[in-house]
C-alpha cells in the first residue's frame, strides 16, 4: 500500500500571499531556528528544506569581492553622469551578473548592500567615492535609479534586494565608531533623512544598514528613527542589517551598554533584523540573543518580528518559488552589452572643468601622456576583479596610435643602500604564478593574506632600482621593475609580491623617517621599521636598518623630457583608492600630493599646452589659472582609459557634471565633524564663498542656449518649462538644471537648491522643451516651531541653467503656502533641541531609547535661540528639565534680567533628570524671542513657561 503524499505546507504554496506563507513558516520554526536566522549567516533548516541564507553582497558599482565581474565607474562617477536612465541600466547589469555568478558560486548573495546614499557633505571624507552627491535630491534620483535596476521590474519577484547604506549622518572615518553627529531637526529632515526617504518611497529598496557612528549622542544601531521615520515611509517589510562588528561596538568601543545582552536586545528592539558580527561564526550573537531572552530583555515576539522581515526579503527573491522566479535562469555575465555599457558610463562620467580651446585634441599631433595614474586602472575596496582593463595610456595608444604617444610615469627611480654599503635587491622568481589578490573571491577580503611563495628581498652589491611614489603625507609605495609592489606578508618578510596596493590594512605602504645620516624605512601596515637579516629583509620589530636613499632619476625630469618633445601633454594625476583617503581614513587636505604637483609644474613649464586630467575619488584644490584645460573623472572602471581617450579626441563631447562643490582651499571647509550644514554654511546649498568649481559645473564641446522660461503655480504645485538649444557644431549632451530659492524667507533657507534636472542629447541646431511638474512639497522646509514640513507663503525664484552658478534664466512665482505660527510655549513648552540658532552647543540623547537634549560642547558654555515664542498674557514661572551639573540662564527678549537655574547637586547620571523652577517677575506677554545660555556639563531637555 503506497503511503499518501504529505500535503504541501502553506509556505510552499506560491498562490498564497507572502504574508500568509511567512506566518506559516514562522510557526514551523523552533525558537532556536528563528534565533539562528538573526545572524548574517543564517543556517539551513534541513527538516523543512529551507536553505542557508546570507545577508549582504557588496555591489556598489559592480559585484564586489567575489572575483571577476564587470567594473563600472565608482559611485561618485555614477553621480557625475546626472543620468538616471543610464544608472538604472547599470544597476540592471550588476544584478544580472549577481544572479549569473550565484548560479555557479553560492557564496554570491542576492541581498545586495548598495547603494550608499550618504551625502557628500565634506570632501575630505575618506569614503567620498561611495556616495553620489552632496545634494539630497540628486543623490535620491541616482540611488532610486540604481535600486530600480537592482530590483528588476517584475511586480512580485526581485532580481536582487538592495539595502541602502549607511543610516545616518555618516561622513567621517576618524573615530567613526565613537563620534556623534550633532544633527539639528532642520538638518535631519531637510538634508540627511531626505535622500533615504525619497529613495525608500520610490519602492525599490529592501532595507537599510545603520552606520557605525552615533547621531545626537545615540548609536545608529539603536536609533529610534528606524521606527519613527524609516518604517513609516513604505508598506513593505524593510530588512535592517547591521554593519560589520557594530553590534559589539555598542559595548566594546562606544560603552553605551554594560553588557552585550543589553546591547543586542536594544538593537533588535530598535529595528536591527540581521546581525553582522564575528564573521561567519554565528554562535556569539546567538548566545547573546538567548541570554537577552533569559534575562527578560527580549520576547519571542521581538525575535519573530525580525525573522519575518528577513523572510519577506527571501520570499521576494524567489527562494521558495524557483518555478515562478523569472530571474532564476539569469546567466548574463560579461556580455558585450555590459562592456558597451561600462564604456558608455565611463564616458558620461567625464567632467570638463576648463577648456580654453585646447580640447578636443587636434588630429595629427604628438601626445605625451604623463603622471602617476597615466598607466593605471585603479580599483577600490568595493570593486570586483577586472576582466578587462583600459588605462589612459592604453586608451590613447588605441585612439591615436602608439607611434604618436609618448609616456613618462613620473616616478622617482631609487636605490636603497644599507649602512654597510649593500643595496636592497629583488631576487628573480622564475616560474612564479601570476595571481592577483582576491581574484578567486572572498566573503571577507580583509582576511586575505599576502603571498609567501616568492623569495624575500635581500641585500647585496647589486641593487634593484625601485619606483618610488609619495601619495601624500609621506606615504610611499615602492615598485620593483617587474611591476610588483613591495609588500609584507604574515611571516614578516619583505617581497615584491603585490599587483596593487590593496587590503583592509594595506601592506604595500611605507614611510621614510629621518634617522641620523639616513632614514628608517617604516612599513605602515605593521608599524615596524625594515631590517636586514641573513635570510632576508623583514619588518618584524627587530633592530632597524638605516638606509640611504639614492635617487637615480627624478620623476619630473622624465616628465619634462616627454612634455618638451610633444605637441600637447596630458597629465594624469589623482589618488590611489587604497591609500590615504579611503574607508577607515579621512583625507587631511584638498591639495594634490607634493610629488604630483611637481610633475604638473614640470610638464607645464616644458610645454604650456598641458591638459590636467584628474582621476580621483574626490575633489582637489588645484590652481587652473595656467592650465588651458582641466578634466575630472572618478576611477572609471574597466573602460576608463578608452572613455577618456574618446573624450580627449572629441569622439564624445563631455557632459558629466560635478555632483559636489569643489572648494578652492582647505580654509573654505568646515570642521570634519560639524554636521550642521545650515549653521556651518556647507555645500552649494549654503556656502557663501567662491568655489573653485561649483556644484553642477561641467563644460561641453558644444554650446547651448536657454529660452522661453515659463512657470505656473497651481493648487498642487508648480509647472515649469523652458527650451534648450544646441547652438554648437557637434552633437552633444546638455544637463539642464532647475533651481529654486525663497525670495524673502522668515528663516534661513538655501541660497538655491536643485529642484530638477534633465540630461538631453541634441544635434547642432536642435531644440527641446523641458517640462518639470514640481509638487508644493519641493518648496517646503522643516518648521521647528510646528515640528513638521511647511510651505511658507511668498515669492520663490526659479532659476535654470548649466550649473548652480551658471544661471541663464530666472522667473518668480508666488505660492500661497501656510503662514507660520508662534511657538505656543505656555501650552507646550520648548523641546530644547528645537532651536533656531545655536553657538557652542551639541545635541545629545535624552534617554538611551528616544528623545534629544542639548549640552555645551566640551562642558564649557553655549547659547540657544528660539524665535517667536508666544508668551500669552505674560509668564510668571519658568522651568527646565536638566541632568548633570551646571547652570542654565533663560532670557526673554524685552523682559526682566535672565533667570538662572542650577541643580543643587549633580543629578545621578546623564539620564537622571530633575525639574528646576524659578519665578519670573515682570515678564511681558506677546511674541518674543527666548535665549538660553548653558554652562558646564549640563543637559537640557525641555523648558517650560507658566502664565
Amino acid at each position: 500500500m503506497t503511503a499518501p503524499t504529505p500535503p504541501t505546507p502553506p509556505f510552499r504554496d506560491p498562490d498564497l500571499p507572502f504574508a500568509e506563507r511567512i506566518d506559516d513558516l514562522l510557526s514551523r520554526l523552533t525558537l532556536d531556528e528563528r534565533i539562528g536566522f538573526l545572524h548574517q549567516f543564517g543556517p539551513a533548516v534541513e527538516r523543512l528544506g529551507v536553505a542557508a541564507f546570507r545577508t549582504g553582497q557588496e555591489a556598489l558599482h559592480g559585484v564586489a569581492w567575489m572575483g571577476p565581474a564587470t567594473v563600472f565607474p565608482q559611485a561618485v562617477g555614477l553621480g557625475a553622469t546626472w543620468n538616471e536612465d543610464l544608472v538604472r541600466r547599470v544597476g540592471e547589469a550588476v544584478s544580472r551578473e549577481a544572479r549569473a555568478m550565484r548560479a555557479r558560486d553560492e557564496r554570491v548573495g542576492l541581498n545586495v548592500w548598495s547603494p550608499t546614499v550618504n551625502l557628500l557633505r565634506h570632501p575630505l571624507w575618506g569614503r567620498n567615492e561611495e556616495g553620489y552627491s552632496e545634494d539630497p535630491r540628486l543623490t535620491s534620483a541616482i540611488a532610486t535609479a540604481y535600486t530600480r535596476g537592482l530590483r528588476g521590474d517584475h511586480p512580485v519577484y526581485w532580481r536582487t534586494a538592495p539595502v541602502l547604506k549607511h543610516w545616518l549622518a555618516h561622513n567621517n572615518e576618524t573615530r567613526r565608531d565613537t563620534t556623534s553627529s550633532s544633527v539639528r531637526p532642520r538638518v535631519l529632515h531637510e538634508y540627511d533623512l531626505r535622500a533615504f526617504r525619497d529613495t525608500v518611497e520610490a519602492g525599490a529598496v529592501a532595507g537599510v544598514m545603520p552606520a557605525y557612528n552615533l547621531v545626537n549622542g545615540r548609536p545608529n544601531h539603536v536609533s529610534p528613527y528606524l521606527r519613527e521615520q524609516l518604517r513609516t515611509w513604505t508598506g513593505e517589510e524593510l530588512l535592517v542589517c547591521s554593519d560589520a562588528g557594530a553590534p559589539s561596538n555598542l559595548v566594546d568601543s562606544e560603552h553605551y551598554f554594560d553588557t552585550h545582552e543589553e546591547a543586542t536586545a536594544a538593537a533588535l528592539r530598535a529595528g536591527v533584523d540581521s546581525f553582522t558580527d564575528h564573521g561567519t561564526d554565528s554562535s556569539v550573537i546567538v548566545a547573546r540573543i538567548k541570554g537577552a531572552l533569559e534575562q527578560g530583555l527580549l520576547t519571542e515576539e521581538d525575535v519573530d518580528t525580525a525573522v519575518r522581515r528577513q523572510l519577506s526579503v527571501r520570499f521576494r527573491l524567489g527562494e521558495f518559488d524557483p518555478d515562478r522566479d523569472p530571474y532564476v535562469g539569469e546567466r548574463a555575465f560579461d556580455t558585450p552589452e555590459h562592456r558597451v555599457l561600462a564604456q558608455e558610463t565611463a564616458e558620461q562620467a567625464v567632467v570638463l572643468l576648463k577648456n580654453d580651446g585646447l580640447l578636443p585634441l587636434a588630429p595629427g599631433g604628438r601626445v605625451a601622456v604623463v603622471g602617476l595614474l597615466a598607466d593605471e586602472c585603479k580599483l577600490d575596496w568595493y570593486s570586483g576583479s577586472l576582466i578587462h582593463r583600459s588605462t589612459p595610456l592604453e586608451g590613447l595608444y588605441e585612439r591615436f596610435g602608439a607611434d604618436r604617444v609618448e609616456f613618462a610615469e613620473g616616478v622617482d627611480r631609487v636605490l636603497l643602500r644599507t649602512s654597510a654599503g649593500a643595496f636592497l635587491h629583488v631576487p628573480p622568481a622564475p616560474g612564479a604564478p601570476e595571481t592577483a589578490r582576491g581574484e578567486e573571491g572572498a566573503l571577507d577580503p580583509a582576511l586575505l593574506a599576502g603571498r609567501t611563495d616568492l623569495p624575500p628581498l635581500t641585500a647585496g652589491p647589486e641593487g634593484t632600482g625601485l619606483a618610488l611614489v609619495d601619495w601624500g603625507d609621506g606615504v610611499l609605495t615602492l615598485r620593483a621593475p617587474d611591476g610588483r609592489y613591495l609588500s609584507v606578508a604574515d611571516d614578516g618578510y619583505l617581497r615584491a609580491s603585490a599587483d596593487q596596493p590593496v587590503g583592509w590594512i594595506v601592506q604595500e605602504t611605507f614611510r621614510l623617517e629621518p634617522h641620523g645620516d639616513g632614514h628608517l624605512l617604516r612599513h605602515l601596515g605593521t608599524g615596524h621599521p625594515v631590517r636586514v637579516t641573513p635570510d632576508g629583509v623583514r619588518a618584524d620589530g627587530g633592530g632597524p636598518e638605516v638606509f640611504e636613499l639614492v635617487v637615480t632619476e627624478r620623476g619630473e625630469d622624465a616628465v619634462a623630457r616627454a612634455a618638451a618633445a610633444a605637441d600637447v601633454v596630458v597629465v594624469v594625476a589623482g589618488n590611489d583608492p587604497h591609500i590615504n583617503g579611503r574607508e577607515t581614513e579621512d583625507r587631511t587636505t584638498l591639495r594634490l600630493p607634493a610629488q604630483q604637483e611637481r610633475l604638473l609644474r614640470a610638464a607645464r613649464t616644458a610645454n604650456p599646452r598641458t591638459v590636467l586630467t584628474l582621476v580621483s575619488a574626490y575633489p582637489y584644490a588645484v590652481d587652473p589659472a595656467d592650465l588651458p584645460a582641466v578634466l575630472w573623472t572618478a576611477h572609471g572602471g574597466q573602460a576608463a582609459g578608452t572613455a577618456l581617450a574618446r573624450v580627449l579626441a572629441g569622439d564624445v563631447s563631455p557632459a558629466g557634471r560635478l555632483p559636489q562643490t569643489w572648494y578652492a582651499d582647505d580654509a573654505d571647509l568646515p570642521e570634519l565633524l560639524d554636521y550642521d550644514v545650515i549653521g556651518g554654511r556647507q555645500t552649494y546649498l549654503w556656502f557663501e564663498g567662491a568655489p573653485l568649481f561649483p556644484f553642477g559645473h561641467g563644460l561641453s564641446y558644444a554650446a547651448f542656449s536657454y529660452g522661453e522660461l515659463t512657470a505656473e503655480a497651481t493648487a498642487s504645485g508648480v509647472r515649469v518649462a523652458f527650451e534648450v538649444t544646441n547652438t554648437g557644431e557637434v552633437t552633444a549632451d546638455e544637463v539642464a538644471q532647475l533651481y529654486g530659492r525663497a525670495v524673502d524667507p522668515s528663516v534661513p533657507r538655501p541660497r538655491r537648491e536643485l529642484l530638477g534636472h534633465r540630461r538631453v542629447t541634441l544635434a547642432p541646431g536642435e531644440s527641446t522643451r523641458l517640462l518639470f511638474a514640481l509638487p508644493l512639497s519641493a518648496f517646503a522646509f522643516w518648521d521647528v516651531a510646528a515640528g513638521r514640513w511647511r510651505v511658507e507663503p511668498g515669492a520663490y525664484e526659479l532659476l535654470t541653467g548649466a550649473s548652480s552658478e551658471d544661471v541663464r534664466l530666472s522667473t518668480t512665482v508666488t505660492l500661497e503656502g501656510e503662514p507660520g505660527a508662534p511657538r505656543p510655549v505656555v501650552e507646550h513648552g520648548l523641546d530644547a533641541a528645537d532651536f533656531d540658532e545655536q553657538s557652542g552647543m551639541e545635541i545629545v540623547d535624552r534617554t538611551k531609547e528616544a528623545g534629544d537634549a542639548v549640552t555645551p560642547l566640551g562642558g564649557k558654555d553655549g547659547e540657544l535661540l528660539y524665535r517667536r515664542c508666544d508668551m500669552g498674557a505674560g509668564v510668571r514661572e519658568v522651568s527646565v528639565e536638566v541632568s548633570g551639573a551646571g547652570t542654565v540662564e533663560i532670557a526673554v527678549a524685552g523682559g526682566p534680567p535672565p533667570v538662572s537655574l542650577s541643580p543643587k547637586t549633580p543629578t545621578a547620571g546623564p539620564y537622571a533628570y530633575a525639574t528646576l523652577t524659578a519665578p519670573v517677575a515682570g515678564a511681558p506677554g506677546g511674541v518674543r524671542d527666548v535665549r538660553l545660555r548653558v554652562r558646564g556639563a549640563l543637559r537640557v531637555a525641555r523648558v517650560g513657561f507658566t502664565g
